[in-house]
Parts: C-alpha cells; sequence; structure tokens
C-alpha cells in the first residue's frame, strides 16, 4: 500500500474545509490570532520608541511573527476538539519561515550597520527560505537534495557532492554571519570603555574580529563534513601569493597594526605628512584618513606613516602655537602696537591665556618694523586659518582705532645729472 504524502494530504483536507460552513472559524480565528499579534507589535514598538536600539529593533522585527505563532497555536490546540484546523496547520510554518526571515535580517543588520545591500539580500534570503519552505511542505525536498547528492565533484583526495558545497556555503555563511554580530557587540561594548586609549580599543576589536572570523570558518566546514586537508594545496599557494605578490598590502597591515599599538598617531590627532596634513578621522588596515579643515580627505597608506618623517602636532599636547606677522611704520609708538596686538589676540576665545600671547620685534625692514604675534590655541581639529584670520582683523581694527599705520613699500628717485634729463627727450626726435 502505497504511503500518504503528510504534505498533499494537508491541501486535500484544506480544499475539503473550504465546503465545510465551519470553515469560516477558521478564517475567523486566523484573522483573529494576526489581528492580535500586529497590536502586540504596535504595543511593543510604543512602549520602547526610546529604549535600546538593539532590544527595539529586535522586538519590531520579531513581535508579530513569534505572537502570531503562539496565538495560532494556542487556537490550535483550543479548536482541535471542536472543527477540522487545517488552515491553522499551514500558518504554523508560514509564520515560523517568516520569523526565521525577520531574524536573520536582523542578524545581518547588527553585523553590517553600515551595508547597504541588505535590502536586496532580504528579498533573497526572504525567497530562498520560502522556497525552501515550499519545498519542505510539498515533500519534495528530499528528492531534490538526492539529485544534488548525485552531482560530485572531486576536491583534491576527497570527492565531494553538490549538496555537500551547498550545505557548507550556507554553514559558512551562517557561522560567519553570527561571529561578526558577536564581534559587533565586543566592538560596540569596548568602544564604551573610555578607561582604554583608542588605538587599544580598535586592535582588540580587529583582533576579535579576524579570530572570530577564522574559527567560524575552520567550524563551519568541519560540521558541514569537509576536510580541511583538502584545502592545503590552496592555504600553502595563497602564503607564497601573500608572501610575493602582496607585499605592500601586508606591509600596510602590518603597519596599521603596529601605529595602533605603539599609539605614535591616534584618533584626532593632528598630522602632516609632506605636502598632506590634516586631522586623524580613520585608521584601518591599510591607510590612514586625514581631513583637513577645508573638508579635503587624504589617504595615506599606512607603509608611509612608519617610513617617513610625520609631523604630528598634537602627539603629546593638543595645544598648538600660531603665529602672524604684521608690520608698521617706523615712527609707530612701537610699545602701543604690541600691547594692541597682544589684546587682540587674547579676545578671542579660541586663544589661550596660559601660555599668554606675546609679540615679538623680529625684523627692521626696507618700510616697516616687522612684529610677530605667537598664541596657542588648544583645539588646532577646528582649524587654523579661521582662528589666524580672526586674529588679524581683530589687529588690523585695533589700529585703525588707534591711528597705527601698515606701511606699503615705497621707492624714492633721484636725478643725479639734470642735463642728460633734459637732453633725453629730444634724443628720438633728432634721430629721426
Amino acid at each position: 500500500m502505497t504511503q500518504k504524502n503528510p504534505a498533499l494530504q494537508l491541501f486535500r483536507d484544506i480544499l475539503a474545509d473550504v465546503r465545510d460552513p465551519d470553515f469560516v472559524w477558521q478564517v475567523l480565528a486566523l484573522a483573529g490570532c494576526l489581528s492580535a499579534a500586529w497590536l502586540i507589535e504596535r504595543w511593543w514598538r510604543a512602549r520602547h520608541e526610546e529604549g535600546a536600539g538593539r532590544l527595539r529593533d529586535a522586538g519590531s522585527r520579531l513581535a508579530f511573527p513569534l505572537c502570531a505563532m503562539l496565538l495560532v497555536g494556542a487556537a490550535r490546540l483550543a479548536l482541535d476538539n471542536f472543527i477540522h484546523v487545517n488552515l491553522l496547520k499551514l500558518a504554523m510554518p508560514l509564520l515560523g519561515s517568516l520569523a526565521l526571515v525577520r531574524a536573520v535580517v536582523f542578524v545581518l543588520r547588527q553585523a553590517f550597520p553600515r551595508a547597504t545591500w541588505l535590502t536586496t539580500w532580504e528579498r533573497i534570503i526572504a525567497t530562498l527560505v520560502w522556497g525552501w519552505l515550499a519545498l519542505y511542505i510539498t515533500d519534495l525536498l528530499p528528492h531534490v537534495i538526492d539529485a544534488m547528492e548525485q552531482v560530485d565533484f572531486v576536491l583534491g583526495k576527497q570527492s565531494v557532492n553538490l549538496w555537500v558545497i551547498l550545505h557548507g556555503l550556507l554553514t559558512v555563511s551562517l557561522t560567519v554571519i553570527v561571529a561578526l554580530w558577536i564581534a559587533g557587540i565586543i566592538e560596540a561594548r569596548l568602544m564604551r570603555v573610555q578607561t582604554l586609549d583608542s588605538s587599544v580599543r580598535m586592535v582588540a576589536v580587529r583582533v576579535a574580529k579576524a579570530l572570530l572570523t577564522v574559527a567560524a570558518i575552520v567550524t563551519s566546514l568541519s560540521l558541514a563534513g569537509i576536510d580541511m586537508t583538502a584545502f592545503s594545496v590552496f592555504t600553502g599557494a595563497l602564503g607564497v601569493g601573500l608572501g610575493i605578490g602582496l607585499q605592500k598590502i601586508a606591509s600596510n597591515y602590518v603597519s596599521g597594526f603596529i601605529i595602533l599599538l605603539d599609539r605614535s598617531i591616534r584618533l584626532g590627532n593632528v598630522v602632516q605628512v609632506g605636502a598632506d596634513s590634516g586631522q586623524v578621522t580613520q585608521i584601518t588596515t591599510r591607510y590612514t584618513v586625514l581631513k583637513n579643515p577645508g573638508g579635503t580627505e587624504f589617504l595615506v597608506p599606512n607603509e608611509a606613516l612608519i617610513a617617513n618623517v610625520v609631523q604630528n602636532q598634537t602627539y603629546s599636547d593638543n595645544r598648538l602655537r600660531l603665529a602672524t606677522t604684521v608690520g608698521v611704520a617706523y615712527d609707530t609708538d612701537l610699545e602701543l602696537a604690541m600691547q594692541l596686538m597682544t589684546e587682540a589676540a587674547a579676545s578671542q576665545s579660541r586663544v589661550l591665556a596660559d601660555p599668554q600671547p606675546r609679540v615679538l620685534l623680529t625684523m627692521f625692514g626696507d618700510s616697516s618694523i616687522s612684529l610677530e604675534l605667537g598664541f596657542w590655541i588648544a583645539d588646532p581639529e577646528e582649524g587654523k586659518g579661521n582662528v589666524t584670520s580672526d586674529v588679524n582683523l581683530a589687529i588690523w581694527r585695533a589700529f585703525r582705532k588707534n591711528g597705527i599705520q601698515i606701511p606699503f613699500p615705497q621707492r624714492e628717485v633721484r636725478v643725479l645729472n639734470p642735463k642728460v634729463a633734459e637732453v633725453a627727450p629730444g634724443i628720438p626726435s633728432a634721430g629721426a
């Protein structure tokens, strides 16, 4: 006697229930469960609107399918003794697949918070999960697996089939996603620890991500039944390639860890490498990002920061000295001019009172006396040209108010032989 297919039998039972007047009670029970789950989801979102981000996102995504599954299961148990519940039996796996899809997407968003491709992947994941569910409900999944197992491949000394490869890829993807999610949680907690230096925190985060990713890949391949010795040739070739062809990448990678460990360059430092200068906003495994006050960002390879001379203006102290030079006339009251320049610098909010601004007489020029005003700021990352411009403008206003002139170069021409000067204009006409 041929064994009945449970999936086909469930569809036949649902079609039979449609012609039964009691089928409307199954529809009403399912609609009531879905409506109650929707109200619970709305209540959850309203209550946790200002709560923690992860808890709010997880609850808003999983509240509806999980509550709907619980309510449908309770309704199925309550109505089983009175009417047929075949529609509720079909709704259970559908709601379970919806919860699985939302949970996987939530984990992906936590592992890759800045990823913009999750919208497309969310549809792909939903399609794969629902396709698997359709095969499972129609009892075709075992036949599909048997067909994929017939497609064999030889990898090294091991023979694998298409099902093992797909199963391995799925296992690796899930374990890596979970590992990156855990790494994201570790990163969030480490970044909140203010007692640790920012460079140490970044090193700990990168080491944790690397170790968790490697452990996830090795574990998932073992769970999928793939012998790791089959990859010995591949890993050996990869090591040779890294040693020969990827020397610069490896050098930048190691240099990045050296920079983070010795803390010679940290986030927020104002540095200059050659002609490029700016504030350090990011240190990656390959390059360091410098952003100048104008908004331009420079991507400097980490190797250049190790091999070249780097001017770190905020290495041990954030205070930075700036200077501006002004020329005054020789008949100027220098003491008054120096006092006005000092007061102009002190009137700016970003200029420090200690060390206090100071004016130095630097040079006696051809037409002016050069005075250099030096002052200190504690926030060079906010820009140097803007505060220097404000100080210069304050000096110009103070000089104008007190009648102090800023001279411009003048030349006095003396004619030593007036007779030659009188004859010279007539020379061209005489030659004509």
